[in-house]
């Protein structure tokens, strides 16, 4: 039997991830949004390039104004939530984490409905707390749930340190854990080309430069783009992670995921979803690594999970005020 893969948004981000895991053929895709017409369009796009792709899966698309709909995620063996709305002049940073933590609570009780058995993976931003929101709503096994952030951010690091040296994208291991962005925790001592350190190819200037340029990656293309953000990096490292889902590939990728009370002996993070190194598999979350961190990481870490915890803290009241 095909595996099928419900994408709830169908904007840039979502329409990519819907493009990319048609190409590479990882199953059949329904893809949600709430503007009508907006994913039945784009499924049937899509749909009439698989001749060239030389695919044959199934792309359907379904418009969530009529609620009815969401029965169609059923079946689902991954969920891919992009859905969520962009911060507007006159919004503040807390109004935008309201309103989007409404969208995902809608989200999770639908798919805790017709999908409860599902791997879910939560892209809309800031995607570690809107993990956490749609755990808490959904009730749903926390290993089953894991967001985006490091998947993203450590594709842009070895991007960027590849453009430097001049090397194959492949030959670069590097990452990145903690929040996405401003709150990342980048590890230059676990960084190589080919098993040679960083730090014996580049200055220690040069390296800052291009943490401190990964760290506003997506704000660089934000200035370019002028009227929009940053989706085909983000829609291929989401489809990363699905495809280690879909074809149980082990992949070890840093992911926001769940830090139970064992784990947060290590992480300090207990019952936060944050951006740590997993191991993906048919199950979701199957492992979580533990790093050690040397004295400016552990300040960088800290950092990090104390943004985390606020911004938990914040959907709390969201949830309980409702």
């Amino acid at each position: 039997m095909r595996s099928k893969i419900s994408v709830i948004g169908s904007g840039n981000v979502g329409a990519s991830v819907a493009q990319f895991l048609s190409v590479r053929d990882l199953g059949d895709i329904a893809l949600f949004d709430i503007i009508e017409g907006a994913s039945e369009g784009k499924a049937l796009d899509m749909m009439e390039g698989t001749p060239h792709w030389g695919v044959d899966n199934n792309i359907k698309g379904y418009t969530t104004i009529d609620r009815n709909v969401y029965s169609n995620l059923a079946g689902s063996d991954v969920i891919v939530v992009t859905a969520g709305l962009a911060r507007k002049p006159g919004m503040t940073r807390d109004d935008l984490l309201s309103k989007n933590v409404q969208i995902i609570k809608d989200i999770a009780e639908n798919v805790k409905k017709y999908a409860p058995d599902a791997v879910v993976v939560i892209v809309s931003n800031p995607a570690d707390t809107m993990a956490y929101a749609f755990q808490k709503v959904s009730g749903m096994n926390p290993e089953k749930i894991m967001g985006l952030g490091g998947s993203l951010d450590s594709a842009r690091f070895r991007t960027f340190l590849a453009m430097e040296l001049g090397v194959s994208v492949e030959d670069v291991n590097a990452f990145v854990i903690g929040g996405h962005g401003d709150d990342m925790v980048p590890f230059i001592r676990f960084s190589s080309v080919s098993g040679i350190p960083i730090t014996s190819l580049l200055s220690k200037e040069k390296i800052d430069e291009i943490v401190q340029r990964t760290r506003f990656g997506g704000g660089e293309i934000v200035n370019l783009l002028k009227t929009g953000s940053a989706y085909y990096a983000p829609g291929i490292s989401i489809t990363a992670m699905v495809e280690s889902i879909i074809k149980d590939r082990k992949r070890v990728i840093p992911c926001a995921a769940y830090i139970n009370k064992e784990t947060a002996k290590h992480y300090s993070a207990e019952g936060l979803f944050i951006g740590v190194p997993i191991k993906i598999g048919e199950n979701g979350v199957e492992h979580i690594y533990k790093v050690e961190f040397n004295a400016d990481e552990k300040a960088l870490w800290d950092k990090t999970v104390k943004s985390v915890k606020e911004n938990a803290g914040k959907v709390d009241q969201f949830l309980g005020s409702n």
